[in-house]
């Protein structure tokens, strides 16, 4: 069944993507699969505002899909987490950079990273509900205030990528 969706969404985007310089990926968290489709999150695991799994290592996955299909360099153009504790976007942060660690140490051609989002945005079937930003978005005064995963994810790219 997995395959069977996989080839539906994706089949004519990474056929086509082949002739293109490299592939941009978007990845917030996974989908599990059984021979009925799609199977809800396991028990007890933890959600993100927008009902998905807690789950950074699946950037990996999608990195590894993307590169596998077309051959190309990979470029992550969107990757976060929907959460209202700025310690938990910590935590996807860094799950999200070990798993393109490990990406780039199997040799995938992975040339950049964008986190999703910049600021708490207007989420189309959701609106303003879930924070995606590593800066808060008064919707009041419209003052903008850095989370801590802002300076977190400032000092990563300043190393780099590099682990602290």
């Amino acid at each position: 069944m997995r395959d069977k969706v996989h080839d539906y969404l994706n089949a004519a985007w990474l056929d086509a993507a082949k002739a293109d310089d490299f592939i941009g990926v978007q990845t917030y968290g996974r989908n599990r699969f059984d021979a009925k489709g799609v199977m809800h999150p396991p028990e007890g695991v933890e959600l993100t505002q927008t009902g998905e799994e807690f789950y950074p290592q699946g950037l990996g996955a999608t990195i590894r899909y993307a590169h596998a299909a077309t051959g190309n360099p990979v470029y992550v153009t969107e990757n976060g987490i929907a959460t209202p504790d700025d310690t938990r976007r910590v935590a996807y942060i860094d799950g999200a950079m070990t798993a393109m660690r490990s990406c780039l140490a199997d040799g995938i051609p992975l040339k950049g990273y964008l986190h999703w989002s910049f600021l708490d945005n207007f989420e189309w079937i959701f609106g303003y509900r879930p924070t995606f930003g590593l800066v808060a978005v008064d919707r009041q005064s419209m003052k903008r205030t850095p989370k801590p995963s802002a300076t977190y994810l400032g000092a990563i790219a300043r190393r780099n990528g590099a682990a602290a």
